[in-house]
């Protein structure tokens, strides 16, 4: 397996004359973006110029990551060599599907199925419900399969997200990528950080992300009396008290964002589903957890590899909320989670709307808020 990382800035990509891997031989390019210069179309076409014969994926984000740092309004790309991996491409997108559980389902079937050992996951983040997404994915795959990604961003404005396989880059699509063979090892690993407090409380009524009464009192009230001075500032302050759910059928709590609310129905909508009957927790920010908590999901990630296997790339995928809350922190979980990988890694990554982790207990995979969520790679 060979990588090379190239990054776009101040109107040009950097190191394409440096590419170690004949440019010929580039079977696919993953790339990060700003969801501006995506739409520009400055960003794709000069990456299918110099990589003819390389498959393309493109996602948009809330800011990119590029080896141990964060970046704004830029763009980073991985070109990938296999010496003995297949990988496949499928697409689909959430207009021409009933809904996000059937884009999954469809798109996931679109792959081969035998010898499948990884699958790639890179969704619109606006337009998609990742869970609902990731439970179709699921339903086609088998439990041994590792499934990771992210739902596309665009910065901190929630207006539209792109994703594209080639030159098809729309608002509402899905980008599988397929991975097959035993020689390929894959390691996943997320962590929240955040710090808990007040009771355990149940979710009495709820829609789909629609979350409208814990414990029979209205749960935006209720919510806010959490909140105290910082209700006032209701949308953003949001990001910094997500709440946790654990549903019925489960024993982990799973971080949940809050995107907007409603004042008139006194609702709140949230990034993943939120179902009836789910113990609810509050949350807060811990600056120096949530970082810590980086560097737990890259050593979590890399020993799922397996005993003694170095990994060679990592897709680093950390929420917009934590780059919103840490702010000039930001890069310190990033150069952590780099570092706990391997200080030589390639690492690319970026800040998304959702983060898409494997589960190794529950042989599933599973949409996570606020998280930070870490893949690695390696082909052996």
């Amino acid at each position: 397996m060979q990588s090379e990382i190239f990054y776009y800035k101040q109107g040009e990509w950097k190191d394409f004359n440096n590419c170690k891997i004949p440019k010929q031989e580039v079977q696919s390019l993953i790339c990060f973006s700003s969801r501006d210069l995506l739409e520009s179309k400055e960003i794709y076409a000069p990456l299918k110029k110099e990589f003819k014969n390389a498959q393309i994926i493109t996602c948009s984000t809330a800011g990119e990551i590029n080896g141990k740092t964060a970046e704004e309004n830029s763009a980073v790309a991985v070109a990938l060599k296999f010496d003995k991996t297949k990988t496949e491409f499928a697409i689909g997108n959430i207009k021409q599907s009933k809904n996000s559980f059937n884009l999954g389902k469809s798109t996931t079937e679109k792959l081969t199925q035998k010898n499948l050992k990884y699958v790639l996951v890179l969704s619109d983040g606006n337009l998609v419900n990742g869970d609902e997404l990731v439970d179709g994915i699921q339903s086609v795959i088998k439990p041994d399969v590792v499934v990771t990604g992210g739902m596309a961003g665009d910065g901190d404005l929630f207006q539209k997200t792109l994703v594209g396989l080639d030159s098809n880059i729309k608002e509402g699509n899905l980008v599988l990528m397929g991975f097959y063979g035993d020689s390929i090892k894959v390691g996943s690993g997320f962590k929240g950080g955040w710090d808990v407090f007040g009771l355990e409380r149940m979710i009495t009524k709820s829609e789909g992300n629609i979350l409208y009464e814990i414990d029979n009192e209205n749960a935006l009230d209720l919510y806010k009396k959490y909140l105290g001075k910082y209700a006032n500032e209701l949308p953003a302050s949001a990001l910094l008290f997500p709440i946790s759910i654990k549903s019925e059928n489960s024993e982990e709590f799973i971080v949940r964002t809050i995107l907007s609310i409603d004042e008139k129905a006194k609702s709140m909508r949230f990034a993943g589903n939120v179902p009836k009957g789910s113990v609810i927790r509050f949350m807060k920010s811990n600056f120096d957890r949530l970082i810590d908590a980086a560097g737990d999901a890259a050593i979590l990630s890399k020993s799922r590899l397996g005993k003694n296997i170095k990994p060679e790339l990592a897709f680093i995928v950390s929420c917009v909320g934590r780059k919103i809350v840490l702010k000039d922190r930001i890069e310190e979980e990033i150069e952590v989670a780099h570092d706990n990988i391997s200080k030589k890694v390639n690492a690319i990554g970026f800040f998304s709307y959702g983060e898409i982790a494997h589960q190794y207990e529950q042989k599933t995979s599973r949409l996570h808020n606020q998280t930070i969520s870490i893949t690695t790679m390696t082909e052996l």
